[in-house]
């Protein structure tokens, strides 16, 4: 799971002992920072709240109404989102495959689950909306995991999806290389051939706009919106402000021209259909 902003930085996760001293909330546990290889697999979760997380919020408050709504986080981590989601007064769920992220994520919001994607424990047409950041790229099995929030969503409710961009210029979960997990944002990876990109990068998946909705295929949903946003530039903005700043006018123009196409992530919003059956 990602930060919002591509992966996240060594400096990310250290934490500043003064600035814990002082009370500041934004920073969790270390213990949910995981070594590679189970960082590969698993990727790092939003340890921090910032610019570019909430900009990812009000992306979901635009295309799903949270207020009053039954909410599940697909994949919570720590539950920085899970918790951002009970402003707006919803009823949150959320589930996390790694023990100790669930535990963190249950402090910030009490309906937290130790779960699997591809099996969520909850009835079908639970919840108004299902939210999945960053996650889908990680799991076992992505189209199982897609049909269970299907299942899981009311008819009429909706799907929001962030999940990596194929055509970004940089790998944002590093690489193996000689039988070594390299740490880092590694540039060009995402356009090799298929055959080349995965045995560079076989612990994580990129998505086409098309391959990512193929995994809906066969459903009972219509896609409402979809849309390739780029990083919220949280680390330089904080060492060069100008800088950063700077990448934040430009890149988010381009959201508005065919360059969005090398953004770095995709955000899918589907919507069940109110005439689908329930499972038997």
């Amino acid at each position: 799971m990602q930060s919002g902003q591509g992966v996240m930085s060594r400096d990310e996760v250290k934490v500043d002992k003064e600035t814990k001293k002082q009370g500041d909330t934004r920073f969790v546990s270390l213990s949910t920072c995981l070594a590679p290889p189970e960082a590969a697999s698993r990727g790092v979760p939003s340890l921090v709240w910032r610019a570019g997380q909430e900009r990812r919020l009000q992306m979901v408050r635009r295309w799903a109404g949270l207020a009053g709504k039954r909410v599940l986080d697909v994949g919570c981590g720590v539950g920085m989102y899970t918790s951002a989601f009970l402003r707006a007064e919803s009823l949150v769920f959320g589930v996390e495959v790694e023990h100790e992220r669930a535990l963190e994520a249950r402090e910030r919001a009490s309906g937290v689950a130790q779960a699997v994607g591809e099996s969520l424990p909850f009835p079908e047409a639970a919840f108004d909306i299902i939210f999945s950041h960053e996650v889908l790229e990680h799991v076992a099995d992505d189209r199982a995991s897609v049909a269970e929030m299907v299942r899981a969503v009311r008819p009429g409710g909706r799907i929001l999806i962030f999940v990596p961009n194929r055509l970004y210029p940089f790998e944002t979960h590093g690489v193996f290389w000689r039988g070594k997990y390299r740490f880092g944002n590694i540039p060009l990876v995402n356009w090799l051939p298929a055959v080349l990109r995965d045995r560079l990068a076989p612990h994580v998946r990129a998505y086409t706009a098309s391959g990512l909705c193929r995994l809906f295929d066969g459903h009972p949903v219509r896609i409402i919106h979809h849309a390739v946003v780029f990083p919220g530039y949280d680390n330089i903005v904080a060492r060069k402000p100008g800088l950063g700043r700077l990448l934040r006018t430009v890149t988010y123009a381009l959201e508005r021209t065919p360059l969005r196409a090398f953004g770095l992530s995709h955000l899918l919003v589907v919507e069940k259909m109110r005439n689908a059956k329930r499972d038997a």
